[in-house]
């Protein structure tokens, strides 16, 4: 334990030195830093789909580093700085886990994330079941957030067959919203309303939709990967090549997987 927060202290004492001395850290504000935390946090996404230790552990220096920075910045108004970030998380942690600080009683880990949500909504400021979900997420991880939510006070299918139904309700009005010709706001709407049942579905099943996709469109790369290069092997462009003849290099690099 020790030897982590001599590591800890030591980087709060990097960053002070950065900032007083270093030309780039010093021009750095808030709002700058955004756009780079962001990437960093993609970064790490990605080499934890990988699976990849070693860039798990480089990219989680990288965001801590970024934490570290905003509070640094915050400090020189006199806003807050990471003594205080930390007790607040520390606070937060203990408010919403009574079953571990108090003398709740849970079952499982649907009812610690249903307890969860309801002291957040009984907290001052969250006057919404769904404030919490930032505006600005991606739209599948929106609505995945969306949708816990609301199961957390019990708005929510009683079981898995039920979402399902509704996933080929959904499907079967969007197959009938474009066989009927209709405008394309109608259309849109009703492919919206399938990927919602979807990923409510894949929330039923506990499959996180995003890395599902992210996953697939990691091997549709590596499959069309495959042939291409089989493509130029052969000397032959994609667009001169039958379906049939990019289907057997397709089902080539399937079994290579």
């Amino acid at each position: 334990m020790e030897k982590k927060i001599d590591a800890f202290r030591r980087l709060l004492e990097v960053m002070d030195e950065l900032r007083e001395k270093c030309p780039w850290d010093q021009k750095q504000t808030l709002e700058s830093l955004r756009y780079l935390t962001i990437e960093e946090t993609y970064e790490l996404s990605e080499s934890i789909l990988s699976k990849d230790m070693e860039a798990i552990r480089k990219e989680l220096g990288d965001l801590m580093l970024h934490l570290v920075f905003y509070s640094k910045i915050a400090s020189e108004s006199n806003a807050f700085d990471i003594g205080d970030v930390l007790e607040s998380i520390i606070k937060k942690l203990i408010h919403r886990h009574p079953h571990i600080f108090g003398d709740v009683t849970v079952k499982d880990a649907k009812e610690v994330h249903d307890n969860w949500e309801r002291i957040k909504l009984s907290e001052k400021g969250n006057r919404s079941v769904l404030s919490g979900v930032p505006a600005g997420l991606p739209a599948m991880v929106k609505a995945y957030r969306i949708q816990e939510k609301a199961s957390g006070v019990g708005f929510d299918w009683e079981n898995r067959d039920q979402v399902w139904e509704k996933v080929i309700e959904e499907l079967n009005e969007l197959r009938d919203a474009v066989d009927q010709g209709l405008e394309h706001k109608m259309q849109e709407h009703e492919l919206g309303d399938l990927i919602f049942a979807i990923i409510n579905y894949a929330r039923y099943i506990d499959v996180n939709p995003e890395d599902a996709l992210e996953r697939t469109n990691r091997r549709f790369i590596g499959r069309f990967n495959h042939l291409e290069k089989k493509a130029a092997e052969l000397n032959k462009p994609l667009y001169d090549m039958e379906l049939a003849e990019m289907e057997v290099y397709w089902n080539e690099a399937k079994k290579l997987e």
